[in-house]
């Protein structure tokens, strides 16, 4: 199937999507890596808060690259979902409901999604200049000491991406 759909993702629109679904993003999303997950997490445990309200949120795994002069936003291409796998079932009880990344994730991540009626979206990969054009909107959310790594929300009109795992647990990989 092919869909178009509005971000923040509404538990409905979550729950018609099916492994290999194309869907076109539009909306706000959450942008962070590593270590962005890991103090986020790491807030979660000390202080049982997020520093950005997380519930129905996606988070994409993508670090910017410095905008070109008149640009928004440089090359904004996924990075390997699997390296964020450690800190997914915290941040999927804490409320996310999709992520976006590029390649395969864990048995452990996939049920996780499961259990949360959440999404992991797959990103093409070798595409940032084409995400970038989608980005119509950058903003500094949290943890400017990481730079490009930090925590930011991209507004973005056209995003696509396939539904890589679906909320049945369904997965487009084999792992």
């Amino acid at each position: 199937m092919k869909y178009q759909l509005q971000l923040p993702l509404s538990q409905e629109a979550v729950s018609r999507l099916r492994i290999g679904d194309e869907v076109i993003l539009s909306g706000s999303m959450l942008v962070g890596r590593d270590q962005v997950h890991k103090r986020i997490v790491q807030s979660l445990i000390d202080h049982g808060t997020s520093p950005v309200d997380l519930v129905g949120q996606t988070i994409y795994y993508m670090g910017p690259a410095p905008a070109p002069n008149g640009q928004i936003i440089g090359s904004c291409g996924p990075t390997t979902a699997s390296r964020m796998d450690p800190f997914v079932p915290d941040l999927l009880r804490a409320g996310l409901t999709g992520m976006i990344g590029k390649g395969p994730r864990s048995t452990e991540v996939a049920e996780a999604i499961r259990s949360a009626r959440a999404v992991y979206f797959a990103a093409y990969g070798g595409c940032g200049a084409l995400y970038a054009q989608c980005v119509q909107r950058i903003e500094l959310l949290a943890f400017e000491d990481l730079g490009p790594e930090a925590l930011f929300r991209i507004h973005v009109r056209d995003f696509p991406v396939i539904t890589a795992i679906d909320p049945l647990g369904d997965q487009i990989y084999t792992v």
